[in-house]
């Protein structure tokens, strides 16, 4: 059994390991309330403007927008993200929710598991969401020398032989067929008409762009294989 005199400073113990049981976060540390960070960052708080709690308030809400955002993600984007599990959990189980009350009150839990990340992961985030509706630059790259390709492959015959040795690996018989009918189809129906472009023009264009993503490094048409 303790000694007496060690009791009071155990019973002090105990109540400062239940007061550190709480806490928060901020920008991915944990805060216990009650310690001497949550004392200094109360006292910098008390000392900021209208304008200061402001920002806080606008950032809150755009790491919520951020967790909507993570909704939408592609399954391969969200792999690369060092999301913690309550975070993933969360954004699965907001994508189930169809009650409005029940989603809103996801979405405030989503935005508060956002707060414990860092900037990095943050950053990461970010730059997933800006991959995914924009595309990266290799993927722009990419579509931009398929359609050089097509139109190349359309306009000159040297362009077919030329397109084998940089992609083996297409099927040039059905690649020569393709092209065949997409000059058919492009040709006017009148001498002063509008030029059409068929099925055959759009299958052309993803051959290339399936071809050339996987290459190491993509060029354009007269550069080196």
């Amino acid at each position: 059994m303790a000694p007496w005199h060690a009791v009071p400073a155990l019973s002090i113990f105990l109540t400062m390991a239940r007061k550190f049981k709480k806490g928060y976060f901020v920008r991915g540390e944990f805060v216990a309330e009650g310690s001497e960070r949550d004392l200094e960052l109360k006292r910098e708080l008390k000392g900021t403007d209208d304008q200061s709690r402001t920002d806080l308030k606008r950032e809150s809400l755009e790491l919520q927008k951020l967790g909507e955002d993570l909704l939408t993600l592609r399954p391969d984007f969200m792999k690369r993200l060092a999301l913690t599990e309550k975070l993933k959990d969360a954004v699965v189980e907001a994508k189930r929710i169809t009650n409005f009350e029940g989603k809103r009150r996801q979405m405030q839990y989503i935005g508060k598991q956002m707060r414990m990340i860092d900037e990095a992961g943050i950053a990461a985030i970010h730059t997933a969401i800006s991959e995914q509706f924009s595309g990266s630059p290799q993927e722009n790259l990419v579509l931009h020398l398929a359609e050089t390709w097509r139109d190349r492959l359309m306009a000159q015959d040297e362009a077919f032989g030329e397109w084998l040795i940089k992609c083996p690996e297409t099927d040039a018989q059905q690649l020569r067929a393709l092209i065949r009918q997409a000059r058919k189809d492009a040709l006017p129906e009148e001498p002063s008409g509008p030029v059409r472009h068929g099925r055959a023009y759009k299958d052309i264009f993803q051959i290339a762009r399936e071809q050339l993503g996987q290459l190491d490094q993509p060029d354009g048409p007269g550069s080196a294989p």
